[in-house]
């Protein structure tokens, strides 16, 4: 799972943030597929995504979206 963010002071934050919660992330450029204000994503397990969007939730983090890899691309995650 991809989290893209508009900015990065948002990213680094969310970086914080997951990290502080023992969330296994990598950061990385954002994918060319996505469109995004910020250059920086958060790539992190399927299984964390519950948690992760609480965290974002609960913290106020403002996110471009979630993202899941498909074939070709990415779609966007809504839950």
């Amino acid at each position: 799972m991809l989290i893209a963010f508009d900015s990065t002071q948002q990213a680094l934050r969310a970086e914080m943030l997951l990290e502080y919660a023992d969330i296994e992330i990598d950061l990385f450029p954002t994918p060319k597929e996505i469109t995004a204000g910020c250059a920086l994503t958060i790539h992190f397990p399927d299984e964390e995504l519950i948690q992760v969007n609480q965290i974002l939730v609960n913290e106020h983090v403002e996110i471009r979206g979630l993202f899941e890899q498909v074939e070709g691309g990415y779609n966007q995650v809504h839950i």
